[in-house]
C-alpha cells in the first residue's frame, strides 16, 4: 500500500546561471541552523570545486539538507550553464517537485526555459523564487508576468499554472509572500516549501527500489551512488541486484556495504533508509547512473531518460614538443589514459574513445565550457598534455545528408553594438529570428546559429561589446549542414628558430602583428608567439640577437620598446587555435604551437591539402 512520508521534502533548486541558486541554498542552511552562531562559513558553501569558487558557477549538481520544524528538506542545487544541462536532468528524478529561480532584473532567460521545461516535462510542483529583488533596477511584478507567460508557452497545467510566488534577496536573507511584507527571514519560503512540495510516496511492504541519480567519487572509497529510496527500504548488509531499465542485460548481485543520509553538509551514517530517503551508497564499484538497486526476488528496473549525447570533441594527446616533460607530472599515455577513463566516473555526460593511436584520445562533451572545465582540472593536477581544436560532431539522416549541432543564441547588447553583434553572427552563418528592446537601452538578439559558428566567438563577442554583453546559448537539436565556414580571419606568427625570445628580435617581430610572449621565454620552431592581422602566417625569429658594429649613432641605441604581450587564458587559447594547430597544456604554461613543427613539412601538407 502506498504512503506518504510526511516528515521530508525533496526539491531541486533550479535556474539560469548567474541568478542566486547556490547563495539562496547558503541562506536556507544558515537559517536552518546547520552552522554554529559563531562560525566562520565561506560563501557558495555548495561550491566546493576550487573551478566553481573562482568562476562563481555550479558544475556538479550538490546535496544538502536542513530541518525546518521537524520536516527534513532535501536539497539539490544544479549547474545553470546549458554545457552541464546533464546533470539537471538527472537530478529532478530524484525530487518530488522544484524551486525556479528568477532574477528580479532579468527575467527569464534561455536557461530558465530549459530547466523549467524538464521540470514541468515530468510533472513536478514549481515554486517561483523571485531572487534579488534588492537590486536597484528591480522589477519583480514584470518578471512575474514573464514566467506565467514562460509557463503558458511550456503548456504547463492548471495545477502547475496556479504555482505560489515568493520574492527575495538571498543575500540579505529574506523572502516574502507578497511584496508589501516586512523584510526578516527565508521562513516564508521555508514555509510555502513545506505546505506546496508534495511529501514523498512509496510502498514500504514492497520490494526496494532505488534508482541512482547520480554518481560521486572519493579516493578512499571509490564510487558512491545517490539516489532516492522509491519503495521499500534499504539496510546495511542487506543482499540486493543491480539492474538498469536501458540495458536489460545488466544484473548484477551486491551487498550494502555502507549507507549515509545527508545533514547539512554532512553525510551520516544510517543502518536502515526508508522511502522518501535521499541516500549514498558506498562499497559498490560497478555502480553507475541510471541503475537500480532492487531486493533479489523482484528486479524492477525503474525507468530513467536517457542523457543527452555531446556534440562537440577534441582530440588529447601526449604533449611532444621540444620543451615535453619539463614541468608536468603525469605525462605519459598512461596517465592520460587513467586520469580521463576516471572522469567518466562522475560525468555521465563525457565519452572518452581510444582511437589508432595509443597516445591520443578522442574526448566529447557537451561545448566548450564543458571540455575546459575538465582542461583546467587535469592542468591543476599536474597533467602536461595537448589538445586540439574543438569540432562539433556531425551526424547523417535516413537519406544521408549531413546534420550538425545547431543552438539557439539570445544575445543582450546595449543598443550601439547590435549592429557589429549582428554582422559577425550572420557571417558565421547565424540566422536572425527576433529582436526586441529590453530594458536601460539594450537589446535582446535572438539568432539560431550552428555550434560551430560559436566555436571561438565568446572573446570576439566581449571585445565588440567592451565587455557590456550577455550572450547566452542553449542546444536546439540538429539541423542541415551550412556550409563551410572560416573559422579565423587572422594568422599566426609562427617561431623560426628554438632558443629563448630576446627584445631585439620581439621588437622586429612586434611590427607583424600582436606577440603573446615577451623577452626571456623558451620557444621551439613552430610553436605560435603572435598573431597576425592578415590571413597568412608569418615565421618570425624572435630568438634574433643585434650583431655587433664598430659604427655608434645616438639614435639607434635608443631603447626598444615592447608593447606588452597578450597573455591568453585557457578559454582564450581554445577559442584561438585553428584546426591545423594544438595547443600545448602544463601546470605552468600554455603553448600554442603548429601539428606539424617542421616548416618545410608543413608547406608540403597545406600544399597536398589545397590540391
Amino acid at each position: 500500500m502506498r504512503m506518504k512520508r510526511e516528515d521530508i521534502r525533496n526539491i531541486a533548486i533550479i535556474a539560469h546561471v548567474d541568478h542566486g541558486k547556490t547563495t539562496l541554498v547558503d541562506e536556507l542552511l544558515k537559517q536552518s541552523g546547520v552552522f554554529r552562531a559563531n562560525q566562520e562559513v565561506v560563501e557558495r558553501v555548495m561550491d566546493s570545486n576550487d573551478i566553481e569558487r573562482e568562476r562563481g558557477i555550479t558544475i556538479l549538481a550538490k546535496n544538502t539538507a536542513v530541518f525546518y520544524k521537524g520536516t527534513k528538506i532535501n536539497i539539490v542545487d544544479t549547474p545553470g550553464h546549458a554545457d552541464f544541462g546533464g546533470e539537471v536532468e538527472r537530478v529532478l528524478k530524484m525530487v518530488d517537485g522544484v524551486v525556479l529561480v528568477v532574477d528580479a532584473y532579468e527575467g527569464a532567460m534561455p536557461q530558465t526555459r530549459f530547466v523549467l521545461q524538464k521540470a514541468l516535462e515530468m510533472d513536478l510542483p514549481v515554486i517561483c523564487c523571485i531572487n534579488k529583488i534588492d537590486r536597484p533596477e528591480a522589477r519583480p511584478e514584470e518578471v512575474v508576468d514573464e514566467v506565467l507567460e514562460l509557463l503558458m508557452d511550456l503548456d504547463a497545467s492548471d495545477e502547475q499554472l496556479d504555482c505560489p510566488f515568493v520574492y527575495a534577496s538571498a543575500k540579505a536573507g529574506f523572502a516574502k509572500k507578497e511584496l508589501s511584507d516586512p523584510e526578516e527571514n527565508m521562513v516564508p519560503l521555508f514555509e510555502t516549501i513545506v505546505d506546496y512540495i508534495p511529501a514523498p510516496e512509496g510502498d514500504p511492504d514492497a520490494s526496494t527500489q532505488v534508482l541512482i541519480s547520480t554518481i560521486d567519487y572519493n579516493e578512499y572509497v571509490g564510487r558512491i551512488g545517490i539516489g532516492k529510496v522509491d519503495n521499500g527500504f534499504l539496510k546495511v548488509n542487506q543482499e540486493c541486484v543491480l539492474v538498469n531499465h536501458h540495458d536489460p542485460d545488466k544484473y548484477k548481485k551486491i551487498k550494502i556495504g555502507k549507507l549515509y543520509e545527508f545533514d547539512g553538509l554532512k553525510r551520516v551514517e544510517v543502518s536502515e533508509a526508508k522511502i522518501g530517503s535521499i541516500v549514498a551508497i558506498s562499497g559498490i564499484p560497478e555502480i553507475h547512473i541510471g541503475d537500480t538497486i532492487c531486493s533479489a526476488d523482484n528486479p524492477d528496473p525503474i525507468p530513467f531518460q536517457k542523457i543527452s549525447e555531446p556534440t562537440i570533441s577534441m582530440y588529447f594527446m601526449v604533449n611532444d614538443s621540444p620543451l615535453a616533460g619539463q614541468e608536468g607530472k603525469y605525462i605519459t599515455s598512461r596517465h592520460i589514459r587513467d586520469r580521463l577513463f576516471r572522469e567518466l566516473n562522475t560525468d555521465v555526460s563525457l565519452r572518452v574513445e581510444e582511437t589508432d593511436s595509443a597516445d591520443c584520445f578522442k574526448v566529447s562533451g557537451r561545448g566548450e565550457l564543458h571540455l575546459s572545465v575538465l582542461i583546467e582540472n587535469m592542468r591543476r593536477e599536474g597533467f602536461e598534455f595537448a589538445v586540439s581544436k574543438a569540432e562539433v560532431i556531425y551526424k547523417y539522416n535516413e537519406r544521408n545528408q549531413k546534420q550538425e549541432p545547431m543552438e539557439i543564441a539570445y544575445v543582450d547588447v546595449p543598443e550601439e553594438f547590435s549592429g557589429s553583434v549582428i554582422q559577425k553572427l550572420t557571417t558565421r552563418k547565424g540566422e536572425l529570428m527576433g529582436m526586441s528592446p529590453i530594458a536601460r537601452g539594450y537589446t535582446r538578439l535572438e539568432f539560431n546559429i550552428p555550434s560551430r559558428g560559436l566555436i571561438g566567438y565568446r572573446g570576439e563577442f566581449m571585445t565588440d561589446t567592451k565587455g557590456n554583453g550577455i550572450l547566452n546559448t542553449i542546444f536546439d537539436g540538429y539541423g542541415p549542414y551550412k556550409g563551410d565556414l572560416s573559422y579565423r580571419p587572422t594568422g599566426s606568427l609562427i617561431a623560426y628558430e628554438s632558443g629563448e625570445s630576446i627584445t631585439y628580435g620581439l621588437f622586429n617581430a612586434q611590427e607583424r602583428g600582436s606577440l603573446f610572449i615577451g623577452p626571456g621565454v623558451k620557444v621551439y620552431a613552430g610553436m605560435v608567439i603572435g598573431q597576425n592581422p592578415k590571413a597568412e602566417d608569418i615565421e618570425v625569429n624572435v630568438c634574433k640577437t643585434k650583431k655587433l658594429t664598430n659604427t655608434r649613432s645616438s639614435s639607434a641605441d635608443e631603447a626598444l620598446r615592447l608593447v606588452p604581450p597578450k597573455v591568453m587564458s585557457l578559454e582564450q587559447c581554445l577559442e584561438f587555435i585553428d584546426t591545423d594547430e594544438l595547443l600545448e597544456i602544463t601546470p605552468k604554461s600554455l603553448r600554442i604551437r603548429k601539428k606539424i613543427l617542421d616548416s618545410m613539412l608543413r608547406k608540403r601538407a597545406s600544399f597536398k591539402n589545397k590540391q
